[in-house]
């Protein structure tokens, strides 16, 4: 049986392994998917035993998504603009393949809502890794977008690197000015720390939908709990891209791609 794994540390909370056995059960596809946990100082070696045990791809996360890119010998022109990678493919010469299905999960969730329309404006809040991760997917359709940071100095450099693939600028958190987005995208970690993003409340309020790349199915994440609040109609968390970017995974491994909106609308996880 083709084995494949996610790696993160910590890794008990994810949901990988139940969103891969049932993209399995509905594609008649015979695998094994199981959570490891990457050890801090050894994560490079354990991965490398891995697949020498016959692995046949992953899933990378927090806080390896780096590491495993520097381990690859291919990469996916995704990898490679994130600089990170979320999944490794074993190919037939032995070479690791390294691709970043995050910002395809991204895209897929938001066509999904239907509110990923071309030459539409985005503002995404936060210039870390998950934001490089979906730049280039966004700007490959078509999306006008201003990063905004804290230190505008890293908003600015992503914006400086994206800039030859479509439309996009910086500006620092604190100086949004008060417009109009068709789509807002937190991309901050703040959610985990109870906290939203200090933003003015009157941009979320003027725009058409938002979007919070973290999930928390029990209830709202701080920033959705806060959009609600301010009357937003359009609002979702980020178990569809949780979805979307396993399900582009999923199709890299196996060449056909899982109904996701079914997994998503029968609320199974």
């Amino acid at each position: 049986m083709d084995k494949y794994a996610v790696w993160g540390n910590p890794i008990a909370q994810s949901k990988s392994p139940q969103i891969h056995q049932i993209f399995a059960q509905q594609t008649g596809q015979d695998l094994q998917y199981v959570a490891m946990l990457g050890d801090e100082v050894k994560f490079e070696q354990q991965l490398l035993d891995f697949f020498a045990q016959g692995a046949k791809g992953c899933n990378i996360t927090s806080p390896f998504k780096q590491r495993a890119y520097q381990l690859a010998q291919v990469y996916s022109k995704r990898a490679l603009t994130a600089g990170a990678c979320n999944t490794l493919k074993m190919l037939d010469n032995g070479d690791l393949y390294a691709d970043n299905t995050d910002g395809a999960g991204l895209v897929s969730d938001l066509q999904r809502l239907t509110w990923l329309k071309p030459n539409q404006s985005i503002l995404i809040l936060g210039a870390g890794g998950a934001t490089q991760g979906v730049l280039l997917p966004l700007l490959q359709a078509k999306q006008n977008i201003i990063i905004a940071n804290r230190t505008v100095s890293k908003a600015q450099q992503l914006a400086g690197k994206f800039r030859q693939y479509g439309n996009i600028s910086a500006v620092q958190l604190d100086e949004i000015s008060v417009q109009h987005f068709a789509l807002i995208i937190n991309a901050t970690s703040l959610g985990l720390k109870g906290q939203t993003v200090p933003i003015n409340p009157e941009i979320l309020r003027l725009a058409d939908a938002v979007y919070d790349m973290q999930y928390a199915k029990r209830s709202d994440t701080p920033f959705i709990a806060w959009a609600k609040s301010l009357g937003v109609q359009n609002i979702s968390d980020g178990f569809g891209m949780l979805v979307g970017q396993a399900a582009h995974s999923f199709a890299l491994w196996r060449g056909v791609m899982p109904d996701v909106t079914s997994l998503i609308e029968q609320g199974i996880l």
